[in-house]
């Protein structure tokens, strides 16, 4: 139980594993928890047979494959059981209950494919241990997959300072931040308006069978994010009848605001701690009001949820369906009534172009020495010269636009 431990003797996390008895108080459904990484290794002793289908986006074709170790850290630390007798050995995640769906996904590319392919194969909680610049085909998969009621929960990133990271600031997305071992913000984690809750997120224990002893420590906001997956996996399966929207609202009612030196608690969520350190011992078994289906948390505009993107199940496609042709026209009302305005533009933008013409005209004629009424008709050219408009009357060409900013692609958590 070296994780569990570990994390008990901080005095800020002393209620993250309030009883070694939490698990027994989730006996409902089973829940499948899709963790779209690098790949989950099967074959670790503290995960067999807790890691179920998944798919591979890699050229390996086989979803036991983790060459980067990412994805097998975060599932551990999400379902690992332990092993030997009474399973007293190795290692246990915040849920060891819950099922595995490993997802492996090489490139920012197949992220969104991914993403989906989770949702139609029945995933109740989607874990995105990464993040990086905005991208249209991870937003609409991030919507469909809300749109389905699945908990999408991923990292604000480890970049020191306000830095919003994707696909965590989406709408509706849980955005979780790391803590370090004194209580405070972790010195490698985002921070922003995003935010919803906080984890641990230094020296934490996790599966690695490169090492001899098959377990590695590291840190990052990925394993704090792993570990808010796993909370919302406890409560699905304590209380199945919850909507996702219902589920994060528990996990954000049960997390423990943050007070500064003085014992202040800021104004809610806050930018760096959201709504406080994730508790799912509270989560799970305190009484908390349902709430609205849809959650606490600000959702997507309707044209970018559920028919964006929307698949059939078991499609590994990552291109969106197309809405109703004709829904734009309807935006300022009723077609006639925007043909009408349409008319009124085209008559007004007619009208200026008269009088602008007009107006350079009569300018042209004033100002103009060379113009119609000098005898010459034309300027005095010299040898090499070109005519050329007065400095100042038409302003300088327009500048090139600076190119877009480089935007690597997503880094792992």
């Amino acid at each position: 139980m070296a994780s569990a431990d570990d994390i008990r003797d901080r005095q800020w996390a002393l209620d993250f594993f309030a009883a070694e008895d939490i698990w027994d108080h989730a006996t409902g459904k089973g829940v499948t928890v899709a963790v779209v990484d690098t790949g989950v290794d099967k074959g670790h002793p503290d995960l067999k047979g807790s890691v179920g289908a998944g798919k591979d986006y890699t050229s390996a074709k086989s979803d036991t494959v983790d060459g980067g170790r990412h994805g097998t850290a975060m599932a551990s630390l999400i379902a690992a059981h332990g092993h030997g007798a009474g399973g007293n050995s190795g290692m246990k995640g915040l849920a060891p209950r819950a099922k595995i769906m490993p997802i492996t996904v090489p490139t920012a590319s197949t992220y969104g494919k991914g993403i989906r392919y989770a949702v139609d194969h029945g995933a109740d909680v989607i874990n995105l241990s990464y993040g990086g610049p905005a991208d249209q085909g991870d937003r609409e998969a991030v919507q469909y997959a809300i749109s389905k009621d699945a908990v999408v929960v991923a990292s604000t990133g480890n970049v020191a300072g306000k830095h919003k990271s994707y696909p965590a600031a989406y709408p509706g997305v849980v955005s979780v931040g790391g803590l370090g071992r004194d209580g405070t913000l972790w010195e490698g984690s985002a921070w922003g308006s995003n935010t919803t809750l906080v984890a641990p997120a230094e020296d934490i224990v996790s599966a690695n069978r490169r090492h001899q002893s098959g377990y590695g420590i590291g840190s990052g906001t990925s394993d704090a994010t792993a570990y808010v997956s796993a909370a919302a996996a406890l409560v699905r399966e304590k209380h199945p009848d919850l909507t996702a929207g219902q589920v994060i609202n528990r996990l954000i009612k049960s997390a423990k605001p943050l007070a500064d030196a003085k014992g202040n608690t800021p104004k809610l969520p806050d930018e760096k701690f959201g709504y406080g350190v994730v508790r799912p011992f509270r989560a799970v078994t305190y009484d908390y009001a349902a709430g609205p289906k849809a959650g606490p948390l600000a959702q997507a505009e309707k044209s970018s949820g559920s028919a964006a993107g929307d698949t059939s199940p078991g499609s590994d496609s990552g291109s969106s369906s197309s809405g109703d042709s004709g829904g734009w026209m309807f935006v300022l009302g009723p077609p006639i009534v925007l043909f009408g305005l349409i008319f009124v533009v085209l008559v007004g933008v007619a009208v200026l172009v008269v009088v602008l013409v007009k107006r350079k005209d009569r300018r042209d004629r004033v100002s103009d020495p060379w113009g119609s009424g000098n005898a010459l008709g034309v300027p005095p050219q010299y040898p090499g010269q070109q005519p050329h408009a007065p400095a100042g009357q038409f302003g300088g060409p327009p500048t090139t636009p600076p190119p877009p900013p480089n935007q690597p692609p997503p880094t792992r958590r």
